[in-house]
């Protein structure tokens, strides 16, 4: 059959999970029949989840080392990226890429199994280690590549015609010498490893990102497997001039949402904006902003149903009109070359119902609840993450996407290993995390608040242990929706919070838009951190526990009318009896005591 027929017998799932794709493949594939794939689009992990998935059904999973998609565009696909290749600036950089070379040889050589070389094929990987930059992928500034790092050398594969001078400048400044790199043909990667594991060496590599093309050349005998190579789990946790350049762009990306706000305050009940238009002015304000780069995602941009879809983004054919009358949802993000920024804010100019008001208080709750949690060192995202559904759940609501994710300096707003899921590494101080809880109510409106949060040290009383315990620093400084929240539901302790955020977000944006000369949204921003008042939660819990000693000490008088002793033949039985009422009561006594503390 000729390429260009194959097309008729395609048919595209939407589905996301490795356990459906297996089902549907077990339907589609009789017994007898193979299954490939091209090796070089799957990681190992998902190679073998899919290989796990079929395994006893006498189908066989096979690589194809042709790719079919590319021989079906034939001269119609779109030629490679040739944009160029760029080192960033010094200013923008955490630390030098020698050094960031260095440190991953010293755990190569303190590694119980001494590798002799580590492989990236993560595109991020090697876009942190070196400090390069590129396009090739859309809201990414990664470039196509390959890394094999050895204990005395550097081969980095990669179109060497795209790197610009003072890329390469840099990164062979250091030849001849073990911090010399080696510029390889991109597409001579696997017969280089291949070539370089016939002596005696070990590989070091993630299976997370690993291509499975690159690692079927490796013998089993020489391999180091882990879940994530050393050199994505050092990107992950910044260094302080990293955590500096990401609160800086959060800044600058702040003030792009609060003019948003405000200009979506003036349009939307003049009905003169719909979502698609809503997103192209975000996009606009966001890339006028100092070192932006672009965005970080497609904007989704979402109004009343829509907002239903967890990651909806509208199109001229979709846009909605953006009402007074129903609730927006916007989550956008640009790329700086400081820092890559994501955040979500729910707003709704009119009346919302009560449910709506209910379950944004909520959400935000989950929010707070989250960000201010102080937990142990070396604690998984996993174990904390129902802190941010719990005022959800009291009321029998939950949402159905992860809690949050990494974000990068500059590289992928989803960054792996960091997160709240279960194949997320344990949270450490300098991880920056999104806190993102939601909730969506199908056909009728949607929910998020997406804050990014860097992990530090927790200032606690007392210190168990050699670490101290970690909590969380918000770095986005965007006001949340005062008409969608109801104080009586807030704790005393929350809206101290609130207050507190909102008091960082005054000290930090606020400079910055009087330098930008934006006064009308200076103003905005002033009016939209004005302190919460207390009155209302401190009242509630004052009433509550006034109310829980009035029902104690109603129990007091009972317990004191019922407990009178009997009349004893026996003073031992008697002294016994006494014995308990005093126990009783002082139980209670001791009740009473706790409520008035």
């Amino acid at each position: 059959m000729h390429p260009a027929q194959w097309i008729a017998a395609w048919v595209l799932l939407l589905h996301v999970w490795i356990e459906s794709i297996g089902l549907w493949i077990l339907e589609a594939v009789p017994v007898g029949g193979n299954i490939s794939l091209d090796p070089f689009l799957f990681s190992i992990d998902t190679w073998n989840s899919y290989s796990r998935a079929l395994h006893g059904s006498g189908r066989t999973l096979l690589p194809i080392e042709t790719n079919l998609v590319d021989q079906v565009w034939g001269d119609q696909r779109p030629p490679p990226a040739s944009s160029e290749i760029y080192s960033l600036p010094e200013e923008f950089t955490g630390s030098s890429w020698q050094e960031k070379v260095a440190g991953i040889r010293q755990q190569m050589e303190q590694h119980i199994r001494r590798p002799t070389a580590v492989l990236l094929s993560g595109l991020e990987e090697t876009a942190w280690l070196f400090n390069l930059r590129g396009d090739d992928i859309p809201y990414n500034p990664v470039f196509y590549s390959y890394t094999l790092m050895t204990n005395t050398s550097i081969s980095l594969f990669v179109d060497e015609q795209r790197l610009s001078a003072a890329a390469r400048e840099s990164l062979q400044a250091g030849c001849p010498g073990l911090l010399c790199v080696e510029l390889q043909e991109y597409g001579q990667a696997r017969a280089h490893l291949r070539q370089y594991v016939q002596g005696n060496v070990t590989v070091w590599l993630g299976t997370e990102y690993t291509t499975y093309g690159l690692y079927s050349v490796i013998p089993q005998e020489k391999l180091l497997e882990d879940s994530y190579s050393p050199v994505m789990l050092a990107k992950a946790v910044k260094n302080a001039k990293e955590q500096e350049l990401l609160r800086a762009a959060h800044v600058r990306d702040a003030v792009a949402v609060i003019q948003y706000l405000l200009w979506l305050e003036k349009v939307v009940p003049q009905g003169q904006v719909d979502e698609f238009s809503a997103a192209e002015h975000i996009n606009a304000l966001r890339r006028a902003q100092g070192h932006n780069r672009g965005l970080s995602f497609q904007t989704i941009s979402a109004s009343g149903l829509n907002a239903a879809l967890a990651h909806y983004s509208p199109s001229n054919e979709s846009s909605r009109k953006l009402s007074v009358d129903e609730m927006y949802l916007s989550d956008t993000g640009g790329q700086y070359l400081d820092g890559t920024t994501d955040i979500t804010r729910t707003v709704h100019w009119g009346v919302p119902t009560p449910l709506q008001k209910e379950a944004y208080t909520r959400v935000l709750m989950g929010n707070i609840d989250l960000s201010r949690l102080v937990f142990p060192p070396n604690t998984a995202g996993r174990v904390v993450e129902s802190f941010a559904r719990r005022a959800l759940w009291d009321v029998g609501l939950n949402y159905g996407h992860g809690t949050g994710h990494g974000i990068g300096n500059f590289l992928s707003v989803h960054e792996w290993p960091v997160g709240f899921q279960s194949n997320n590494v344990p949270l450490a101080a300098g991880m920056f995390t999104s806190i993102e809880p939601g909730y969506y109510r199908d056909g009728e409106f949607g929910i998020r608040i997406e804050d990014i949060a860097l992990v530090v040290e927790a200032q606690t009383k007392y210190q168990s242990g050699e670490k101290p315990f970690l909590t969380f620093e918000v770095v986005s400084l965007v006001p949340y929706d005062r008409n969608l929240i109801d104080l009586s539901l807030l704790s005393p302790e929350q809206i101290r919070y609130l207050n507190a955020y909102y008091e960082t977000i005054r000290a930090r944006v606020g400079p910055e838009l009087q330098r930008q000369q934006l006064e009308e949204a200076y103003r905005w921003l002033q009016r939209n951190t004005e302190p919460f008042p207390l009155g209302s939660a401190a009242t509630a819990a004052t009433a509550t526990l006034a109310l829980r000693r009035q029902q104690l000490e109603e129990a007091y008088r009972w317990l004191q009318r019922n407990t009178e002793p009997f009349p004893l033949g026996s003073a031992a039985t008697a002294a016994t009896a006494t014995l308990g009422v005093l126990a009783l009561a002082s139980l209670v006594s001791a009740l009473l005591s706790g409520l008035q503390a």
